[in-house]
């Protein structure tokens, strides 16, 4: 049998690039071949914004576009528009699988269960509770597109609820990555030939509140 085919795309910040890379070497190691999303693939993956009406448009034109390179391929719309418009996406019913934030660790699973099921006609939502969850979701890289420069993704969600913002909605409150956890992955880049590590996240500056760390403690 040959290798299924799996296409990215990402829109919107470092978090989702950094998530993007994470899934890929996610499919890459389940034995999937990694092509560009111009390409003809089996499974095409848009790790979707939603940080601005303008993000969430081209949120739906990039599903629209994957469609379009393959009609009989299985369309993933991941992140952050998902979280927030779940409803209006399972109703359109443009993608098979709809994945939402701290799922994306899942995504093995998620395809194989579908595989297993393709009859079915109904999108199949893999979504949390998003504003009461806790749980950081540990996803790691040990390599990425750029040969010196690697991000490193340490945390997530933010406590702000500015009014004219969504991300509380789509990310939930701020869930920090264990120091121990973060030195590993780094140690790992700089052995793979990284020089600089760029540490990224939602709300950076509340990284550690709820580990009694801080950023500077975290930097050190």
């Amino acid at each position: 049998m040959s290798k299924r085919r799996a296409a990215f795309l990402t829109l919107g910040c470092k978090v989702n690039q950094y998530e993007t890379d994470a899934m890929e070497e996610i499919l890459e190691k389940a034995g999937y071949e990694i092509v560009s999303f111009k390409e003809t693939a089996d499974v095409y993956i848009i790790n979707t914004c939603s940080v601005t009406n303008m993000a969430d448009r081209k949120s739906r034109q990039m599903i629209h576009r994957a469609k379009k390179n393959n009609p009989d391929a299985i369309i993933v719309a991941a992140g952050c528009y998902v979280q927030a418009a779940e409803e209006e996406l399972a109703k359109k019913n443009e993608a098979d699988i709809l994945v939402g934030n701290n799922k994306k660790k899942d995504l093995i699973a998620i395809l194989d269960e579908h595989f297993a099921k393709i009859e079915e006609k109904e999108p199949q939502v893999e979504l949390i509770d998003i504003a009461h969850t806790h749980e950081y979701e540990e996803m790691r890289v040990s390599r990425q597109a750029e040969h010196t420069r690697a991000n490193v993704k340490v945390q997530d969600g933010c406590n702000q609820f500015c009014s004219y913002c969504i991300i509380p909605y789509a990310r939930g409150r701020v869930r920090s990555r264990r120091p121990e956890d973060v030195v590993a992955e780094t140690g790992e880049l700089v052995k793979n030939g990284f020089q600089e590590i760029v540490l990224t996240g939602i709300h950076l500056s509340s990284y550690g509140v709820e580990l009694d760390c801080t950023l500077l403690d975290l930097i050190r």
